[in-house]
């Protein structure tokens, strides 16, 4: 369910904000990398759910592009 809420919450979003929200999302997923190779993470599987949703404003941003050919 969550995984739909985030998807339609993407598809609301500017190409711009979408940009920025894919970058933040990237430098968090490394910084928790960073830190669960030092210590590790109370909830490992934050890290697949960055990636996830990483994955997913990809996948909206190439359905946008695709859209406008």
């Amino acid at each position: 369910m969550k995984a739909k809420k985030v998807k339609e919450e993407l598809k609301e979003l500017s190409d711009k904000d979408l940009m920025e929200r894919l970058d933040a999302e990237k430098m968090e997923l490394n910084q928790l990398t960073i830190n669960h190779t030092i210590t590790p993470l109370d909830n490992p599987d934050s890290l697949k759910h960055r990636r996830r949703n990483i994955a997913r404003i990809h996948t909206e941003l190439r359905a946008r592009q695709l859209k406008k050919a």
